[in-house]
């Protein structure tokens, strides 16, 4: 059983950044891709960026030269570094780990394991 713990979420300024973190415990963090989502009220969870074991990466367009994510293998741990913050960013922000392919993907059914989420909210 894998365990995802995210930190790092608050209120922040329009044009400010934000790192968040997941750890994770219980399995093989480093054959795992990795993934963040968010989730907005009244919105569909939606794909945000993810890091495959091989450590590839993919992004949203919406997110794309703002947002980048990385992992620190020996830390078990994912990172979303996010810049130029926009109020339209404001969302529950979700880690997720897929056990099973080989890169990443953006639907959230190949999601194994998820975190509690952490909220981001950006002020205007």
């Amino acid at each position: 059983q894998v365990q995802l713990v995210e930190s790092g979420g608050r209120l922040v300024q329009a044009g400010g950044s934000l790192r968040l973190s997941c750890a994770a415990s219980g399995g093989t963090f480093v054959n795992y891709n990795m993934a963040w989502f968010r989730q907005a009220p009244g919105k569909e969870r939606e794909f945000v960026a993810g890091i495959a074991w091989s450590a590839g990466t993919h992004y949203a367009d919406s997110v794309k030269g703002r947002f980048t994510i990385s992992r620190d293998n020996a830390k078990s741990t994912v990172y979303l570094q996010m810049n130029s913050l926009k109020p339209e960013d404001t969302a529950v922000y979700y880690c997720a780990a897929d056990i099973d392919n080989y890169d990443v993907y953006p639907g959230r059914e190949v999601y194994d394991y998820w975190g509690q989420g952490t909220q981001v909210t950006v002020s205007s």
